[in-house]
């Protein structure tokens, strides 16, 4: 080997060895510089949506229907009508007047059957005795213009014909009337004596049907 060359190889081989240690530590710096560097992850923000109710208007109750008026059935009512006793005659124990029913409205109504009949007595004007008992069979419809009357013929027996214990006489300020298929009564004045007992041996009142006048 030339002496020339010989002494160049180990400057080369110097300069080959200061080479791989400085890449060697070239590459471990980068390596641990990166390593240290934190990694940012994205969080994801949860979102609450709250909805809130809107109350909805308060509704108006409806309005109940009207009540339903009572049909007109053209029969005569308590206060379409005037009630009298007229004149009597007397016979047996017994006294026969006819009850008077007299429209005194504006409008025409009918009248059938038998009035309830009954004494009253008192301030409070309770009952005495038992309803007159209904003599005969209904007769038919009488129908009255304003104005017009009817009659129903009423049996008042002599009360004094009954005995004390048994009648218990009581007197009475005049007759409760109920005209026929009414619910309201009319009070007609006639004092006089009743029986107050309810099982005297006969009847103290009787009517008969609602005729013509």
């Amino acid at each position: 080997m030339d002496m020339k060359l010989s002494r160049l190889f180990p400057v080369v081989a110097a300069s080959a060895g200061a080479l791989a240690l400085s890449a060697c530590g070239g590459g471990g710096t980068t390596n641990a510089a990166s390593s240290s560097t934190p990694s940012t992850s994205a969080t994801p923000t949860a979102t609450t949506t709250v909805t809130t109710a809107t109350p909805s208007p308060a509704s108006t109750p409806a309005a109940p229907p009207p009540a339903a008026q009572p049909a007109d059935d053209g029969l005569c009512k308590s206060g379409d009508v005037k009630l009298s006793l007229g004149q009597g005659d007397s016979g047996a124990g017994s006294t026969f007047r006819p009850l008077l029913i007299t429209n005194s409205g504006a409008k025409p109504c009918t009248i059938q059957g038998f009035p309830g009949v009954s004494y009253v007595a008192g301030s409070d004007g309770h009952q005495v005795g038992k309803d007159a008992f209904r003599d005969g069979t209904k007769g038919n419809a009488v129908k009255l213009n304003p104005g017009q009357t009817a009659a129903a013929d009423i049996q008042f027996v002599n009360v004094r014909n009954f005995d004390p214990g048994t009648c218990q006489p009581t007197p009475v300020k005049g007759l409760r009337i109920y005209l026929p298929q009414e619910t309201a009564s009319n009070f007609v004045p006639d004092d006089g004596t009743g029986c107050a007992g309810t099982k005297i041996p006969g009847n103290q009142l009787a009517v008969k049907t609602v005729h013509p006048a």
